[in-house]
């Protein structure tokens, strides 16, 4: 059954036509993903199913009573509360319950009132039990810890909170609130890669219904089950994750071509054998012919959106060795440590991600390597003959002042026509080339600082956040171009998809130590699950075959050193704790879990018995009891993944 059902929508801003004759059905559970070139109108569409904006033409039909979250890219929480505060307020009802059970203790203890507050607070408190009363700021806590807001921040007014937290927290109040129907439009943007899962992994348990638009493709197999795109002013419906919207519209394509090819020599045909009879002893068969033809539906030629023509190579040769590290410690002067690395040789033709949590220090070890920040302690050295390409996170190296044309001429000296050939190979064409860099969307701004690189001629590419405000298309295309690269890449990323199809490393900052796994992403999730698997069954550290640095791996040719030895026994050490408290975890949890059962059977018994002091002492102890066990939970939770 729909619950949202639109027909012939067609969305225009004054001569521009956004998309047209859009017609859709969402049903209940549907997962969605909403894809498309930067521009062609996502962002609207949601706003048109969320009721936020009207349509030209069509109409769209919702559900009654049907709820809808809708979070933008860019959320405004304008808000006296704290963080938390604010997400106590989509649980008024149950609070408003919990204080109605309060008021009735105290009526109870009242011998005038006792006997009317003594039935209805049974019926209440069955009430606010089903309702999950015990557990909701347990709820809250999870939801924000796994969109990655520390305790601290919980407890901070929401003023203070910058646009990207803003944007987490609203995300944060619509999960809680758990409408029917969530549309999310670039969830993951302010998202670490541990957020990321945690969201993905909630979504993918989501009862209810989603529309999604987001960039990431690992994200959306994880998430969805059906593919809108949304192309040329039209809406195509695919079933499947990406990956099986990515298969089935390349088929999809290559037939409606073939369809097209057929069509049009079967008219050239045709129209030959008009032209040849029309006048001759076949007259009438030749306009019976015309008339079959001038009722013929024309096919449409399928199109493609133009796509960015990037190529990035080098002439360059450099040594074997691309970056050697010694006892590097990274950080701001003065300021504390944000991680320490092993002794590491990044060789020619490696790909390394380089994985960690938001703030961890990944750029600051970028900028470290390239001379832009100095270490906290030991070195960082490139090798000899290495030339390397910088391509920032925040565009950084883009002048703002200047115009398309001129930052790019600043990179080379080339005759104007030539760079401007160039340039439209990044879809920069006619006046666009004299746009103001400041005036320049975030997409586009990726395009240039990527033309920019190309023109470099590099060896070793240090890219921050690369597919960053690109679309779809654009990811692949540099997906593709980044792994016929024939230098060395040192990459940070959110992006899995790209991490999985390029590195041949993955070095993850972890608890302030870099750790160096070797494979791509997936064969750095099954280590980091065996290791997990290991620790839990007490079979102490990781071995070679777990990831244990070796030379294949990135360290220097030397073996383990003292310092590897020390860090074997500490680790050993803290496993062998981490099991103890892990056993004690489960013992309280276990004995927490009997004593709230015991609590439910006494809590009927006291209702039945009428026992109005009673009836309040095991609701206290009730939630008390609920409370502690649920926070053991989630602490036994964490210890799980860590």
């Amino acid at each position: 059954m729909s619950i949202v059902a639109a027909n012939e929508l067609a969305k225009s801003y004054g001569a521009q036509d956004v998309f047209w004759d859009v017609s859709l059905q969402i049903a209940r559970g549907d997962k969605i993903a909403l894809v498309g070139r930067n521009g062609t109108g996502k962002t609207t569409l949601l706003r048109i199913i969320a009721g936020l904006e009207t349509p030209t033409a069509g109409r769209v039909h919702r559900a009654r009573s049907l709820r809808i979250g809708y979070l933008p890219q860019e959320a405004e929480l304008s808000s006296q509360r704290t963080l938390y505060e604010e997400m106590l307020t989509v649980f008024a009802d149950l609070r408003a319950q919990q204080a109605e059970l309060r008021r009735l203790e105290q009526q109870m203890a009242d011998p005038t009132q006792r006997e009317g507050a003594l039935e209805r607070y049974g019926e209440e408190l069955h009430a606010f039990e089903l309702a999950g009363g015990y557990r909701y700021e347990n709820k809250i806590k999870q939801v924000l810890a796994g969109l990655g807001f520390p305790e601290e921040e919980q407890h901070q007014p929401l003023s203070i909170l910058s646009g990207g937290q803003k944007t987490r927290a609203l995300l944060a109040r619509l999960l809680l609130s758990e409408p029917d129907l969530l549309l999310l439009d670039e969830p993951t943007n302010h998202l670490d890669l541990a957020a990321t899962q945690w969201l993905e992994e909630h979504l993918a348990n989501w009862k209810g219904s989603l529309v999604v638009v987001a960039h990431d493709r690992y994200f959306l197999d994880k998430v969805v089950g059906r593919v809108w795109e949304l192309a040329f002013g039209r809406l195509e419906d695919y079933p499947g994750n990406y990956s099986r919207y990515s298969t089935l519209r390349v088929e999809r394509m290559e037939r409606r071509l073939a369809e097209y090819e057929a069509q049009q020599k079967y008219i050239e045909k045709t129209e030959d054998f008009i032209r040849r009879y029309m006048a001759g002893q076949r007259t009438k068969e030749a306009q019976g012919r015309q008339k079959r033809l001038d009722r013929l539906p024309r096919l449409e030629r399928p199109r493609e959106a133009k796509r960015i023509s990037l190529s990035i190579g080098t002439d360059l040769r450099g040594g074997d060795l691309v970056l050697a590290t010694e006892d590097l410690t990274i950080g701001y002067q003065p300021g504390p440590s944000l991680f320490t690395c092993p002794d590491l040789c990044l060789r020619r033709g490696q790909r390394v991600a380089l994985l960690g949590p938001n703030g961890s220090g990944k750029t600051t070890f970028l900028k470290t390597v390239i001379g832009e920040v100095s270490p906290l302690a030991g070195l960082a050295q490139i090798g000899h003959n290495v030339k390397f390409g910088y391509l920032a996170q925040g565009h950084e190296g883009l002048d703002k002042e200047n115009t398309i044309l001129n930052e790019l001429l600043e990179v080379r000296n080339l005759p104007l026509e030539k760079a401007r050939g160039f340039l439209g190979r990044f879809l920069f064409s006619g006046d666009d080339v004299f746009k103001l860099v400041g005036d320049l969307s975030g997409g586009e701004r990726s395009r240039l600082a990527l033309a920019k690189l190309t023109l470099e001629g590099a060896n070793f590419l240090l890219l921050d956040e690369p597919t960053i405000h690109l679309d779809i298309a654009s990811q692949e295309i540099l997906e593709e171009v980044l792994t016929d690269f024939d230098g060395t890449i040192l990459l940070v990323s959110h992006d899995r998809y790209l991490i999985n199809a390029l590195a041949t490393q993955v070095w993850a900052i972890e608890d302030g130590e870099l750790q160096v796994y070797d494979g791509n992403f997936s064969d750095y999730q099954e280590q980091r699950s065996k290791e997990q698997e290991a620790r839990d069954k007490g079979l102490g550290t990781r071995d070679k075959g777990l990831g244990t640095r070796d030379k294949g791996l990135g360290t220097r040719d030397k073996g383990l050193g003292t310092r590897d030895r020390r860090q074997e026994a500490r680790g050993r050490k803290q496993e062998a704790k981490g099991r103890e408290q892990g056993a004690k975890l489960e013992e309280d949890i276990a004995s927490l879990e009997a004593r709230l059962a015991a609590l439910g059977e006494e809590l009927v018994a006291a209702s039945v018995a009428q026992d109005v002091e009673g009836l309040r002492e095991l609701g206290l102890e009730y939630q008390r009891v609920d409370e502690e066990l649920q926070r053991l939970l989630a602490q036994w939770a964490e210890a799980g993944v860590a």
